[in-house]
């Protein structure tokens, strides 16, 4: 049986501090597949959800190629469907 995730968020300022890049460096990943694009919390704020922010940073670690990664985040985002 598949662990349930308990969905946390963090704002932009976190993301970028937690990954080490700036915000166009952050959202030339999402361009590329790198990384999960936020959700949308209000009508003019978004945020990412932790645990998909830890998995890439874990992939990373681990020296996963590119397209492991691409296919990691595609797998997160269509993971979101089962959160609620």
């Amino acid at each position: 049986m598949q662990e349930q995730v308990k969905p946390s968020l963090s704002r932009r300022p976190a993301v970028k501090n937690r990954l080490g890049k700036s915000t166009s460096a952050l959202y030339q990943d999402m361009a590329d597949g790198l990384m999960p694009r936020p959700i949308r919390i209000g009508l003019r704020a978004v945020a990412w959800l932790d645990h998909e922010v830890d998995a890439v940073i874990a992939a990373r670690a681990a020296g996963k190629t590119q397209e492991e990664i691409k296919a990691l985040v595609a797998k997160l985002v269509s993971a979101r469907q089962n959160l609620a």
